[in-house]
């Protein structure tokens, strides 16, 4: 290969025997000191043996500065505010690296997303952390949901986007139905697949779609992120019935066993099903939590025993992801889950049932497999997810109040308080 003067985040090319490759030239990995990496338009990365390179060609030096950004003020667009928390919405690519890195500041994040201010003015910017989405627990919900109320009583502000990583996302998302009571205004969270340096990023349509909804009469926790592969419209899904069912396409959420409130388009929002509309209630925080709480999903053969380790451990509620209708190992002689369920119910750990079916609903009556384990207690959650189920268990036995009385800890879960039970299911 010839000597070339392209250094990592330079624009080059790359020239083979017969083909010639466009990109940005990244960092090589330090285990593989022969290879050449490079990041192409498309945004996928791709490996060249040195060997196979005849030469490397610069044709653009990388930036080494951003261009300053203003933040231009309009009085005649209403006002918003965003809580930036992390996740690939809030990040960029590293020209070196061939990674994502956080941006450093809310300036570096409106110079990427001007758009967002088509319609609204961004007049607060909070950043209560910068993290992925899957290093959060259930402080930073906290966190979040406690910014979240002193900005919904500012008479200034009509709506809230939080930006958030998206694989954790419908845990925070159903943490905020919980956390805050009398929600008076849109609490509107919103992600991206794809980072802003990649074409096919679908950040900035789920960014305007969120600020539509921020400023339009769904004063609800709700998701909003893309509805299809295309750059057409976005959905806003309630926040405790979402969930993520693609690891990488852009129309990575669905409504599960609901509809969403609405389609949502960067200049209307057409209504699907209904929602709480805005009013002049007063926010209230309400975010206790029992972090011991768990989410076991069982399979053929499980043990019994396993359960053991959440007593020993101290764990208040489980939530156990049972087949179908909701079923567990009952006539296995060797796997007595019904017995085990009775001993450690009594040993005062709360225990709930969700299916591990992604639509439908638990229904423990039709089978005498689901008789003989309602028997001991445990309480069946209708067609409430599972990540919203743990979410919910863990807000509940927070309230000492309620923890106590076995009968209110089972009508506290069974009370559809944020659209997590939909008596009528649909798709």
């Amino acid at each position: 290969m010839e000597k070339t003067s392209a250094k990592p985040g330079d624009y080059v090319e790359i020239h083979l025997t017969k083909l010639i490759y466009e990109g940005i030239l990244l960092e090589g990995p330090e285990t593989e000191k022969g290879t050449i990496l490079l990041k192409l338009d498309s945004g996928y990365n791709i490996g060249f043996n040195k060997k196979d390179i005849l030469k490397i060609e610069l044709l653009k030096k990388a930036k080494e500065r951003h261009e300053e950004f203003e933040v231009k003020k309009d009085s005649t667009k209403p006002n918003i505010a965003l809580i930036i928390t992390g996740g690939t919405i809030a990040s960029v690519l590293d020209s070196k690296t061939g990674g994502v890195h956080p941006l450093q500041k809310p300036e570096d994040f409106f110079r990427f997303y001007p758009d967002l201010f088509n319609k609204v003015n961004v007049s607060r910017v909070e950043i209560p952390f910068m993290k992925a989405s899957e290093d959060m627990d259930f402080k930073d919900w906290q966190k979040i949901a406690k910014i979240a109320v002193e900005l919904l009583n500012d008479s200034n502000i009509q709506g809230i986007i939080i930006t958030h990583g998206t694989d954790y996302l419908h845990y925070t998302s159903a943490a905020l139905s919980f956390f805050i009571k009398n929600l008076n205004k849109p609490v509107v969270l919103t992600y991206s697949q794809r980072s802003i340096d990649r074409a096919s990023s679908d950040a900035n349509l789920n960014l305007q779609c969120a600020a539509l909804v921020a400023i339009s009469d769904i004063a609800e926790v709700s998701l909003v992120g893309h509805a299809s592969t295309n750059d057409d419209f976005c959905y806003a899904i309630p926040g405790t019935k979402a969930r993520k069912m693609h690891s990488s396409e852009r129309a990575a959420f669905k409504a599960v066993n609901a509809l969403p409130f609405a389609k949502v388009f960067p200049d209307k929002i057409e209504r699907i099903s209904g929602w709480k509309a805005r009013n002049k209630n007063k926010a209230i925080l309400d975010s206790k939590f029992e972090e011991n709480v768990a989410l076991v999903k069982l399979y053929p053969g499980q043990s019994a025993d396993i359960l053991d380790y959440y007593v020993k451990k101290g764990y208040k509620g489980l939530v156990l992801e049972l087949s179908g209708l909701g079923h567990a190992p009952t006539k296995n002689s060797r796997n007595p889950w019904t017995a085990k369920l009775k001993e450690i119910q009594s040993k005062g750990i709360t225990v709930c049932a969700v299916s591990q079916c992604i639509y439908g609903k638990v229904d423990p009556l039709v089978y005498s497999n689901g008789r003989e384990i309602l028997a001991t207690g445990v309480i069946y959650l209708e067609d409430m997810l599972a990540e919203t189920a743990l979410v919910k268990l863990g807000y509940v036995l927070g309230h000492e109040e309620w923890k106590k009385n076995k009968k209110i800890v089972k009508e506290k879960m069974l009370e559809n308080i944020s659209h997590e039970i939909n008596n009528r299911i649909q798709e």
